[in-house]
């Protein structure tokens, strides 16, 4: 577990489902997502997705709590082969939860502690184009703006958007 002084993260445990579905269930929680994190997001989603992270080996598949409620998740996906070193970076948060620097203290912890503590070079997130809000939150935490890929993603109202792409290396920590 990590503590910060507005959130902490922690392993996502078995009975989290109907509280993960709650905060997860909402169009403007998804609507920057990709396919992965589903919408509507049911019960059965949430228990799917609680199994993966307790299942996970490294245990960096984490909830985002908040005054003891799930409020979100965040993780980082070690990439393998000629990638070794590297990692996806995710995260989101649900909308009673935003505007609070909730996301960018929990962004911070998990970004710091994987670089420093997990054997990891570096981090990658991308964000929709749109979504200025999670590329602030990114930059706020050392990620810097690498490039923008064209036309990257059909967001869920059916736009076609660009995709930015941030990276994060141990020599920013």
């Amino acid at each position: 577990m990590m503590a910060g002084e507005l959130c902490h993260l922690r392993p996502y445990r078995g009975g989290d489902a109907s509280a993960l579905r709650a905060v997860a269930d909402d169009f403007d929680v998804a609507r920057w997502m990709t396919r992965r994190f589903p919408h509507p997001y049911t019960l059965r989603d949430a228990e799917e997705w609680i199994a993966i992270a307790m299942a996970d080996p490294r245990g960096q598949i984490l909830a985002i709590e908040v005054d003891g409620a799930i409020a979100g998740g965040i993780g980082v996906e070690p990439l393998e082969g000629e990638r070794t070193g590297t990692a996806l970076f995710g995260y989101w948060l649900g909308r009673p939860y935003w505007g609070r620097g909730i996301a960018t203290e929990a962004a911070r912890m998990l970004s710091d502690f994987a670089l420093q503590n997990g054997g990891l070079r570096r981090l990658e997130a991308t964000v929709f184009a749109p979504n200025a809000a999670s590329a602030r939150v990114l930059e706020k935490c050392g990620f810097t703006l690498e490039g923008r890929s064209r036309e990257m993603y059909l967001d869920r109202s059916g736009a076609v958007c660009d995709g930015l792409l941030f990276g994060r290396t141990q020599t920013l920590c």
